[in-house]
């Protein structure tokens, strides 16, 4: 009977790819993201490994998000103190600063765990069509 390879830190091999959120569902952009940072689509993904790739973000500003959800949709933060939950607008956030946006609904999607921080690690967000990456870059997605 064969066994399935599982594969080692040292063996994973990274790349860095970009993804152009301008005009694309806000949703539907986040699982394309979360799937390539967890490495969900190499055919050697490894659960407890962080097998995931470089995740470029760029017109993270221009991404498309329904009217009714910028409005309804909030994000929470707490300090721990009483009373001092503070909370934003999907929409006021994207305006503001659209890359504590991605990085706080890509982090929902990703494990509760140091591997789940470590992956998100290696995600880069930027508003504007530039980045300083540009070095690294080999795979457009």
């Amino acid at each position: 009977m064969k066994s399935t390879k599982m594969i080692k830190p040292n063996e994973v091999q990274r790349e860095w790819v970009v993804v152009d959120a301008a005009g694309k569902r806000f949703g539907r952009v986040l699982t394309e993201i979360a799937s390539l940072l967890r490495g969900k689509h190499k055919p050697y993904y490894t659960p407890h490994v962080d097998c995931g790739d470089y995740v470029i973000v760029i017109n993270a500003s221009k991404v498309d998000v329904s009217a009714s959800k910028a409005e309804s949709k909030m994000y929470h933060r707490h300090s721990g103190y009483f009373g001092s939950v503070k909370s934003e607008k999907l929409g006021e956030l994207l305006e503001k600063n659209p890359a504590k946006l991605f990085m706080l609904a890509t982090r929902g999607m990703l494990p509760k765990t140091k591997l789940g921080r470590a992956m998100l690690k290696k995600l880069k967000v930027y508003p504007g069509s530039e980045h300083p990456h540009t070095a690294q870059v080999k795979k457009e997605g």
